[in-house]
């Protein structure tokens, strides 16, 4: 790898060239439906829940009630109070009632976007997770966005809620929340995107913090690219939406960059990481590991080698050379090796499913198949084991070369 400094440019590009067709992120407006079930709620009652350990916030919300009124000012503070001691009671349902009421109250002392609001509205949507209610925890999660942006004026608060509001599209995508997949994987990038430039603009395009939003642009690229929810006609669809021809070749558009955008974040980190532990450090190695294996997931065998030997021999002048090549070469690793979208649940001994198989050199499982007698569905089992012969490895190396590896023996356990 060169020693000319790479980070500057690569981050200018990311920055500035938004992926085609992308506009910025939006935030939601308010429903009116929300509006009408805080406005509604029965304060009174939620003001005289039995709580044993919270006699000192039911009190001080009555004081406030009795001497300046259901509006008074304080109360948005000390509801937020309650509503987290009902939480920590397991009262989830009751305390969503708490924090809508204290928003409610936050939005006629301080007005549509007040600060005030924002741990009320994280409390909420805990809550909601909590009670498995994800569609209520979207929407909170859009408008808690629209105050966030028009609270805070900027610093690492605001860098902190584009990185909550990007992990919120991540999971969101997972859950499977709302009709359009696919929207969710632009909304992170350009999340992530967002935080970048707040801590590029604030602390330089070296910080150590720009790597925790390189890492979820990462992993939007490898969702994005892996994507598969396009229907054979001519545009998506999902169940009984239909996704038109424009917002389709909105996301085409996306796709067909995520090959030069994912190198390009994946070279950044390496930079950053040479930048400040030097080119033989453990840290950038593991970056062009990162590389070889987004250049082998796209087919890109010959370069993937190139970044494997560069990462290998950039560790081989250590002294814990060894322990540190064992463990990343030690053994095939599934792509993407990267928390959050590994296709393969863990392996864990005295797993219900044990499979056993090879790996080539090229990365390609061969030779799998169940070993175990135990009582699993064939259904789970040959549904993982689908998804194990479609997915690449990075194979085992000895001295620097890719080999391939038989009888591999993992254990899984499917939880429904």
């Amino acid at each position: 790898m060169s020693r000319t400094p790479l980070h500057t440019v690569l981050l200018r590009a990311l920055l500035l060239a938004s992926l085609a067709g992308s506009g910025p992120v939006r935030a939601a407006e308010d429903p009116p439906s929300y509006q009408e079930a805080a406005g509604n709620a029965d304060f009174e009652g939620i003001s005289l829940l039995d709580s044993d350990d919270s006699p000192a916030v039911l009190d001080a919300i009555t004081r406030l009630e009795s001497s300046e009124g259901a509006y008074a000012p304080g109360l948005p503070e000390q509801l937020l109070s309650l509503g987290l001691k009902l939480q920590s009671q397991g009262r989830h349902g009751e305390a969503v009632r708490v924090f809508k009421r204290g928003v409610h109250l936050a939005r006629i002392n301080g007005g549509l976007y007040c600060e005030e609001q924002i741990p009320l509205l994280e409390s909420e949507i805990a809550s909601h997770l909590a009670l498995g209610q994800y569609a209520e925890a979207d929407e909170r999660q859009h408008y808690l966005y629209r105050v966030q942006v028009r609270s805070l004026d900027g610093g690492r608060p605001r860098t902190l809620a584009f990185m909550q509001q990007a992990n919120w599209q991540f999971n969101a995508y997972r859950l499977g929340v709302g009709e359009q997949e696919f929207g969710r994987l632009m909304n992170m990038w350009d999340l992530y995107r967002l935080a970048l430039n707040d801590i590029v603009t604030r602390e330089g395009d070296t910080s150590a913090n720009l790597l925790p939003p390189l890492r979820g642009m990462l992993q939007a690229q490898y969702l994005i690219s892996g994507y598969a929810g396009e229907s054979p006609s001519a545009g998506f669809s999902y169940g009984e939406t239909f996704v038109d021809q424009k917002q389709q070749n909105r996301f085409n558009a996306f796709r067909a960059q995520s090959y030069k955008k994912g190198r390009a974040v994946i070279l950044a980190i390496y930079d950053i990481e040479r930048e400040r532990h030097g080119a033989d450090s453990v840290e950038a190695a593991q970056a062009l590991v990162m590389l070889g294996d987004w250049l082998l997931w796209h087919e890109e065998r010959d370069a993937a080698q190139q970044a494997y030997a560069d990462a290998y021999a950039e560790l081989a002048g250590r002294d814990d050379a060894q322990l540190h090549i064992e463990r990343i070469f030690g053994e095939p690793a599934a792509l993407p090796d990267l928390d959050g979208v590994r296709p393969l649940p863990s392996a864990a001994e005295g797993g219900d499913i044990v499979l056993e198989f090879g790996v080539t050199r090229e990365g390609r499982v061969v030779d799998l198949e169940r070993i175990d007698d135990n009582d699993v569905s064939e259904g789970k089992a040959n549904r993982l084991m689908r998804t194990l012969r479609k997915t690449r490895f990075r194979p085992r190396f000895e001295t620097g070369q890719p080999v391939g590896t038989d009888k591999i023996v993992r254990a899984y356990t499917i939880v429904d």
